[in-house]
């Protein structure tokens, strides 16, 4: 009967964060995860490995899925965690599934959460910094945790606040450090300033982070940031930096820094002829700043650029 009153949870794309998060939830839940038939493959077989700091060993019990006929009715919550360009399509594949249930959104990028609300009317807005990885098939680790989850309301009728409530509850419950964001849009905005900023730069130079504190190119990075704030002003969205200028002060005295040596996810996207998230990134500002009336020439500027890179892969 115990295991009967266990909340259910679907978690969609599930990659490194998807199935680590699968693990973890799976001491609190009945989890579901749509992910690669590699990894149903590989759990079907013998459960999922992980290693690191949520811990060392097999998790069992975990019921991977390869489309919607293959999840039961009684689904509680949605965590999608699938990269930004693949939202649209997930969202239609399971679109019987999320109708009427509360979705959260774990994803990179800005506007994932505003496609989600076409499906569902209570979306949930996510952020997580936990450093995670695919070891092979079937196999995470969790290297670091730099900050707690954190989940906000974005849309939703009088329902959402106890959805949110429920949602963190089981992620608490299963020992994941997770907090309520009364302000998730900040959230997302404030985690997407730093991929804004030197994701697309530094994937068509083929360069690390460090590049763009260099002198040829930080002048780019700055219109991109100052472009980036304007559009939040517009749209409504409180930063933690009070300008741009305060915010570049952290970027290339903290951040850049920091990450120097890292070469950003969309230089690997590009490399493998991957799409990148550009239009939840660049492309998104320079689409509301269009709705707004604010020039966005930077921003404008470098997503044509990756979308021809992305249309014109270079052989290795």
């Amino acid at each position: 009967m115990e295991a009967l009153q266990r909340p259910a949870v679907l978690i969609l794309g599930a990659g490194a964060v998807g199935l680590s998060l699968a693990g973890r939830l799976r001491g609190a839940a009945t989890v579901y995860a749509a992910c690669r038939p590699a990894h149903a493959d590989a759990i079907l077989e013998r459960g999922l490995i992980m290693e690191g700091i949520w811990g060392t060993g097999t998790v069992d019990g975990i019921t991977p899925v390869t489309g919607p006929k293959e999840v039961p009715p009684g689904v509680d919550f949605v965590i999608i965690t699938a990269k930004g360009t693949d939202s649209r399509a997930i969202c239609e594949e399971y679109a019987g599934l999320l109708r009427d249930r509360p979705v959260a959104s774990l994803q990179n990028g800005i506007g994932n959460e505003d496609i989600i609300a076409r499906y569902t009317d209570i979306v949930i807005g996510g952020t997580v910094t936990t450093n995670f990885s695919v070891v092979g098939p079937g196999h995470v680790r969790v290297s670091s945790e730099s900050a707690p989850m954190r989940f906000g309301v974005w849309s939703g009728d009088g329902g959402a606040a106890a959805a949110l409530d429920g949602l963190i509850g089981v992620i608490r419950s299963a020992g994941i450090p997770v907090e309520a964001d009364d302000d998730i849009r900040s959230g997302k905005w404030t985690k997407a300033l730093l991929n804004i900023a030197v994701n697309p730069i530094c994937a068509l130079l083929a360069a690390p982070v460090g590049a763009a504190a260099d002198e040829n190119v930080r002048e780019t990075v700055s219109g991109l940031i100052r472009e980036t704030f304007a559009v939040a002003g517009a749209e409504g969205v409180r930063l933690p930096w009070a300008t741009a200028d305060d915010y570049l002060a952290h970027l290339f005295g903290v951040q850049v820094p920091d990450f120097a040596a890292v070469y950003p996810s969309m230089y690997y996207d590009l490399r493998r002829g991957r799409r990148t998230e550009i239009d939840l990134l660049n492309g998104y500002v320079a689409r509301l700043g269009e709705r707004h009336g604010i020039e966005t020439p930077h921003n404008r500027c470098i997503a044509g650029l990756v979308r021809y890179a992305e249309a014109h892969p270079q052989t290795p």
